[in-house]
């Protein structure tokens, strides 16, 4: 009784550990053009955590849909990717990256 007491305490620690959390996350780019489309990618392609496939490009509400793994990126690095193509993301601009 005692060994399954600590079994069933122990698989709950470990249910409890996630590995992996994917978010949707909306960003607004409102100086971004069709043009920009490969450019966003480009910069997003080496960090790990973006899902690549889940890209949505509504250029009328100069928006861009995406998900990502909060575990291994978080969203102002998404934001500060982009802002260092030129165009401002969610109010990061280039010029607070240095840009």
């Amino acid at each position: 009784m005692k060994k399954l007491a600590i079994l069933l305490a122990l698989s709950a620690v470990f249910a409890g550990c996630r590995r992996a959390d994917v978010r949707d996350f909306t960003i607004s780019i409102p100086d971004m053009t069709p043009q920009h489309e490969q450019q966003i990618k480009a910069a997003l392609a080496p960090y790990g955590g973006v899902v690549k496939t889940s890209y949505r490009f509504d250029h009328q509400a100069k928006t861009l849909f995406l998900q990502f793994d909060s575990m291994q990126i978080a969203k102002k690095n998404i934001e500060m990717a982009i802002a260092e193509t030129g165009l401002a993301a969610n109010g990061v601009t280039p010029a607070s990256v240095g840009k």
